[in-house]
């Protein structure tokens, strides 16, 4: 059997590329397609060498390959995978939209459907600069330009998985599609519980407007007598130190080893963006380390909150630093209810082990059915073929002696 892995960049390794990594591993002997590749750490990838688009070549590729975006939807059409009897794309934007044919089974994991694209475009025009005028125009049009393609490009895909129950519900508003859930892999085995717990509260990400890591930072520098650590680094860097109190310590981008010691001996860690899963929250917990976050998306279905049995964290139900210091002091008058062991038990949920064991089983159960559903057809013809009343010639089908 001839597999292809379709993913839409390799640039960095983010989440999606942790998903990516166990799917190889499932199947190893994948062919791998993407739109760019300028990944530094490749060992992963075990040398397997990945095929790239048109948009490799284009210029400033490297580093503005998002502006792209136009060309995205041509650009994985132009993959020739007619010769892969599976087929499976890991898409956050476009990777579902490769062309396949009947006789291929098409396996697609969503991230999410292009958040830019749909419930969020007000959001990104907002803060791209792009409410009025002439470019927000264009971007509005290239906007509906996408939706209409993703709306399309998502029939043709057979089977659909979705990595939380808050992304099968977008799946089902946008694409009108059901999908399984199967949530991503946590490296949990890789990160140690950890009991004695600094006096320090912990968040850690790519500094984006999405994020919202500026609410957090003016949160905390509201309440002196409280420290913040803030790890990551991004474009909305400027904008935090704005509004960051000499209580909050900026810490920029860290090797993972410093973030995992941060984790392990943090108070609490705390989230405030709308995550389509959210895999620090889960990293948080696996080190014993309790959660506060914003009440939407995917840390509703990692978090056991407060005041659930067993809490692992706390919601704050509105993005405002209000909304947020009244969540810390929930956590901080319960302190005695949040026990390491309880997060550790609720993180090992989302282990790798249990991912691959997951995607093998659903892909084995659909490519089985599938594998009949051929067979099924192939006898089916060749009965019609041997039953069917053969056509007179010409000449014995006239009247006369």
């Amino acid at each position: 059997m001839k597999v292809a892995i379709v993913h839409e960049w390799l640039v960095t390794l983010g989440g999606s590329e942790r998903v990516l990594q166990q799917i190889i591993e499932c199947f190893p002997q994948a062919d791998i397609f993407t739109l760019v590749d300028y990944l530094e750490d490749r060992s992963w990838l075990h040398g397997k060498q990945v095929n790239t688009s048109f948009i490799q070549k284009l210029p400033f590729s490297r580093t503005h390959y998002r502006a792209y975006l136009p060309l995205m939807p041509l650009a994985i059409e132009q993959f020739d995978l007619s010769r892969y009897d599976l087929v499976i794309s890991s898409s956050h934007a476009v990777a579902k939209g490769v062309l396949t044919g009947p006789d291929q089974l098409h396996i697609s994991y969503i991230h999410s459907p292009i958040r830019y694209a749909w419930d969020l475009q007000h959001q990104y025009l907002r803060e791209s600069g792009l409410s009025v005028g002439i470019r927000s125009v264009l971007a509005r049009m290239l906007l509906h330009y996408i939706r209409v393609w993703d709306a399309r490009s998502a029939n043709s895909v057979d089977h659909l998985i979705s990595n939380s129950r808050f992304i099968a519900r977008r799946v089902r508003k946008i694409y009108g599609r059901d999908a399984t859930v199967i949530y991503p892999p946590v490296d949990v085995s890789g990160l140690t519980l950890r009991t004695d717990k600094s006096d320090f509260y912990l968040t850690a990400s790519r500094l984006v407007p999405y994020k919202r890591i500026d609410l957090l930072v003016e949160a905390f520098s509201k309440t002196p007598e409280r420290r913040l650590i803030v790890i990551g680094d991004g474009p909305e860097m400027k904008r935090v130190k704005a509004v960051c109190g000499p209580n909050v310590q900026l810490l920029g981008y860290q090797p993972f080893e410093v973030l995992r010691d941060h984790l392990q001996r943090a108070r609490a860690f705390v989230f405030a963006a709308e995550e389509d899963f959210g895999i620090s929250v889960v990293e948080a917990q696996a080190c014993g380390t309790p959660v506060i976050a914003f009440g939407k998306g995917g840390a509703l279905e990692s978090v056991v909150g407060f005041p659930k049995q067993h809490p692992t964290g706390v919601f704050f139900r509105e993005q405002t630093p209000e909304s947020i210091l009244e969540a810390v002091k929930c956590f901080e008058n319960n302190a005695h209810l949040f026990e390491p062991a309880s997060c550790r038990r609720k993180a090992e949920r989302f282990s790798s082990e249990i991912f691959k064991a997951s995607f093998r089983a659903f892909v084995e159960m659909r490519l089985a059915c599938f594998r009949l559903d051929l067979l099924d057809a192939e006898q089916s013809a060749r009965t019609d073929s041997a039953g069917a009343i053969p056509e007179l010639p010409h000449e014995a089908s006239t009247t006369g002696s």
